[in-house]
């Protein structure tokens, strides 16, 4: 009898084994026989990962991201054109040549010249280097300091700056402004030789703004003093 309980023994539990694989079976299958992965939290892409090597959190970035703030800076670094540059291409559209940093050594020249020739009222030369206004607004100055028997003593101390502010073509005229800053004695004296104007011993600070001009149709090269003007 003790052998038959025994062997009754062995086959229950044989059994109650059997259902419990079973139950096990259907519960750890059950996301596999659906088709459907098990579910699980997905970092998003921009979430920090607790996890890191260093125990600090990370964000990642996409690189999509960082190649548009690398077009963004290269795109603030180009400069827009100002209107004097468009106004420097549009003279150089016409007149090949034409070179920024030449023209203005030969305007501090002509600016030298220019004052220096009204100051000793050779009409020869202001003829040559101006238009037809500006050379009688100067014959004008001159012919009405000789009637009054005066004289202009002119000293060009140093010119300071010379730059360019403005250009621009009208029809096929080039037009270029400079602004020039320089510094001078001025001193007016009468038939005796006093000082009526000026003062020897003082140099003064002289901004002029002149606009000087070609006809890049002509084959004259030689630019003409257009308008003068002061900075007030």
């Amino acid at each position: 009898m003790g052998e038959g309980f025994q062997f009754i023994d062995i086959i229950l539990f044989a059994m109650i084994a059997a259902f419990l694989i079973l139950r096990l079976r259907s519960v750890l299958g059950r996301h596999k026989d659906s088709g459907e992965p098990p579910q699980r939290n997905q970092p998003d892409q921009f979430s920090a990962d607790p996890q890191s090597e260093n125990g600090d959190n990370v964000i990642s970035l996409p690189n999509q991201g960082v190649a548009e703030n690398d077009d963004a800076e290269e795109e603030i670094e180009q400069e827009p054109e100002t209107p004097l540059d468009i106004g420097i291409n549009q003279i150089r559209n016409a007149a090949p040549d034409f070179d920024r940093t030449e023209f203005l050594v030969g305007a501090r020249t002509a600016f030298e010249m220019i004052i220096q020739a009204f100051a000793e009222g050779d009409t020869v030369l202001l003829e040559s280097l101006l238009n037809n206004e500006v050379y009688n607004n100067f014959l004008q100055a001159i012919r009405s300091r000789e009637a009054e028997n005066q004289t202009l003593e002119n000293t060009l101390v140093r010119i300071v700056n010379g730059e360019m502010i403005e250009a621009y073509m009208a029809d096929s005229v080039a037009n270029v402004t400079v602004k020039i800053i320089s510094e001078q004695v001025n001193v007016t004296r009468d038939a005796e030789g006093e000082v009526v104007d000026g003062d020897a011993d003082h140099i003064s600070e002289v901004t002029d703004i002149w606009t000087f001009a070609r006809d890049t149709k002509s084959n004259d090269p030689n630019w003409q003093l257009v308008a003068t003007r002061s900075l007030d």
